[in-house]
């Protein structure tokens, strides 16, 4: 759940005139696709050539049934890009510099989505740090990229501006939940949050107008403009999924096939979302997502239910 201090924080500095809300009908497409994994997972790597006959003829194995979904999603992102052109409707600089945060997003929801629970907290050894604690950071990092980033525009500083704080001040972090908060409770738990603090920062920050794009603000001590802020999203994203994969390398956890076939499905899913991410138009679009979503959630239910038999 979000702290009040975090969204509130987001609501106080950011003009509700730009907000974009997220769209129920991808929030509801995004539990099929939830629950096609959850059923994906339960296929064991033995039961990936047990026969499918799909289509009504012919026979594949269950293990194309993943890629299958792959394929679905990609044609959903296809058909939810071309839904969107003939509209003539843009998106805008700051939708299109979050977009690829979800992809990222996806992507490392791929990875950790089948982990078996020990994972999460199992010590890698030389001070490196257990998933849990990678995901504390990411979604600690996350939250303060939204919160600096409303801060930063509101202020309206130049790019080149010669009295340009040497950063945020310190009374807008102290109140943000620590990464060991952000990190508590069951994985699913810390998914979820993840997605929270992701989607609500773009609720009110992908609106922005381009003039806002190219005001001064400050990371990591450098001097850059509020568009850089919104376009390091989905690479700090992807800069701690690498993180995690080394960790799990150092736990000697070797992924199994059907557990790298569930992340080429979340990631392709990623990519389908993003076609429509950050964007106030999606009503033609988001429907051709829903209906891939619910696809899915059956050709994964048949299946599963398949390798059971």
């Amino acid at each position: 759940m979000l702290t009040e201090t975090g969204f509130e924080l987001l609501l106080r500095h950011t003009d509700p005139g730009f907000a974009r809300p997220m769209s129920a009908a991808l929030v509801a497409a995004r539990a099929e696709v939830s629950e096609a994994v959850d059923a994906l997972r339960t296929i064991d790597d033995a039961d990936l050539t047990r026969p499918w006959a799909w289509k009504g003829g012919g026979e594949e194995e269950i293990r194309y049934g993943f890629y299958r979904i792959g394929e679905r999603f990609e044609l959903a992102e296809i058909e939810a890009g071309a839904a969107l052109r003939s509209n003539l409707a843009e998106r805008g600089r700051a939708g299109d510099l979050i977009a690829p945060a979800t992809a990222a997003r996806w992507d490392l929801h791929g990875l950790l989505a089948p982990l078996p629970t020990a994972a999460w907290d199992a010590d890698p050894g030389g001070g490196e740090w257990t998933v849990r604690q990678t995901l504390g950071h990411i979604i600690a990092s996350q939250r303060a990229y939204g919160v600096g980033t409303a801060w930063w525009q509101e202020r309206g500083f130049a790019a080149d501006a010669t009295d340009l704080p040497s950063g945020a001040p310190e009374t807008l972090w102290q109140t943000l939940p620590s990464e060991a908060a952000e990190a508590d409770g069951r994985p699913s738990e810390v998914r979820t949050r993840l997605d929270a603090v992701v989607d609500r920062s773009t609720e009110r920050l992908a609106g922005l107008p381009s003039g806002r794009l190219v005001l001064g603000a400050r990371w990591s001590g450098f001097a850059v403009d509020v568009g850089f802020r919104l376009g390091r999203w989905s690479s700090h994203l992807r800069e701690h999924t690498v993180q995690v994969e080394k960790t799990l390398v150092l736990l000697d956890h070797h992924p199994t096939e059907v557990e790298r076939l569930v992340r080429l499905v979340l990631a392709a899913w990623g990519r389908a979302e993003a076609v429509v991410y950050g964007r106030a138009d999606v009503d033609a679009a988001v429907p051709l997502l829903a209906l891939a979503a619910a696809d899915a959630r059956a050709a994964a239910a048949e299946i599963a239910g398949l390798a059971r038999a």
